[in-house]
């Protein structure tokens, strides 16, 4: 992606510089962030890429080469949140970053010109939004010297997603992009961000770990994703925790005979249950038993399946078909709803058990996935 040659076409002069950010696939701990709990992801070579450069008049130009449309020009003082431009729109996500340094006291008095462009597949579940915000972020940053580290970032980025745009995710998607580094999974404690990196280097093992992308789009501004988020802070309330983080697994059976409600009941099983899994895998994998993790990650679907009920046909035809094609382990990645799976294999069987994916969609009568390996990439930086 020539992005820097396209800003000059576009905007008619050279940009200050150009930087990355990567989409993320979530190896293990999902819904957990926000109940300050423990996820794993990694950063995918797929990136949303920017070339920025400063302004002096408080104008802010946004464009998009994914997007069919023309400039988007605003004020960088007249930014609202869940105004125009804060309701799902793509420019919401670059807009709601500039809203949120400025509301936390970073100045970006000039403005900027941005030009985008992004390989992260959009819907899947795989944090496209994360990667623009994060991306801009960091331009943002290293223009006007503002001094921030790749964790604070992250966070920013999460509030111009929950406050700008609407959709009260987590951080753990922000901080992958940040702050992941190849050939390592980022084992994240939600709470404290304090994070680790955990080697996770499957060419070496003689494994691969495939994304399925089942093309069945998501929309977690419909308020499922929200919904779920209140059931666990009841159910957190109701068991006299500040969040579910603080059930301790052993104490799950417990804590669930104090709740009625057969939903939050579910909800809270999901969390604790997974914050468990992920301690499982990270155990596993600092131990060297790396095949090992395939049936955390199969337990993990069930979990989600059954209890928080985010997935659907497609995802659950991923997991199956993969598991009895030969996969080591699969799970539902994300969001829900739609999005992507991921797929633990040996990498002999990665062939077959990718036929055999695809042929029980085409079966079923659905649309191809699409499927790719992914390799623990670099995080945000710059290019250029």
């Amino acid at each position: 992606m020539d992005v820097a040659g396209q800003f000059t076409k576009l905007y008619g002069y050279e940009p200050d510089g150009v930087w990355s950010a990567p989409g993320r696939v979530n190896l293990i701990g999902e819904y957990t962030d926000f109940n300050e709990g423990f996820v794993l992801p990694l950063a995918l070579p797929h990136t949303a890429v920017a070339a920025v450069a400063r302004r002096t008049d408080g104008v802010l130009r946004l464009h998009s080469a994914d997007i069919d449309a023309p400039v988007t020009e605003l004020r960088v003082d007249e930014l609202t949140p869940l105004s125009t431009y804060g309701q799902g729109g793509w420019a919401a996500y670059p807009a709601g970053v500039v809203w949120a340094l400025r509301d936390a006291g970073h100045a970006v008095p000039g403005g900027a010109d941005i030009h985008l462009a992004s390989t992260v597949p959009t819907g899947a579940g795989l944090s496209s939004s994360a990667a623009l915000e994060v991306v801009t972020a960091l331009a943002l940053n290293d223009l006007y010297e503002l001094g921030l580290d790749a964790p604070r970032l992250a966070v920013l980025a999460q509030r111009a997603e929950n406050a700008f745009v609407g959709v009260p995710c987590g951080v753990m998607d922000q901080m992958a992009s940040a702050c992941a580094t190849e050939g390592h999974a980022l084992h994240l404690d939600c709470r404290d961000l304090a994070i680790r990196q955990v080697p996770f280097d499957l060419a070496a093992q003689g494994l691969q770990l495939l994304v399925v992308d089942t093309r069945v789009k998501h929309e977690l501004g419909d308020g499922a994703y929200a919904e779920r988020r209140a059931g666990c802070e009841e159910g957190a309330r109701i068991l006299g925790v500040s969040h579910l983080r603080d059930v301790a697994y052993e104490q799950l059976p417990a804590a669930l005979a104090k709740l009625t409600d057969e939903k939050i009941r579910r909800y809270v099983r999901h969390i604790v249950s997974d914050d468990h899994r992920v301690e499982q895998v990270i155990g596993l994998l600092d131990a060297g038993e790396v095949r090992a993790i395939g049936p955390v990650l199969t337990e993990g679907h069930a979990s989600l399946r059954d209890d928080l009920r985010i997935s659907c046909e497609e995802l659950d035809l991923v997991v199956t078909s993969a598991n009895a094609a030969g996969a080591i382990g699969a799970r539902m990645t994300g969001g829900g709803f739609g999005g992507s799976a991921i797929v633990l294999v040996e990498e002999p069987d990665a062939e077959q058990v990718t036929k055999s994916i695809l042929e029980s969609f085409t079966s079923a009568g659905h649309t191809a996935p699409r499927v790719f390996a992914a390799v623990p990439s670099a995080g945000a930086r710059r290019l250029a």
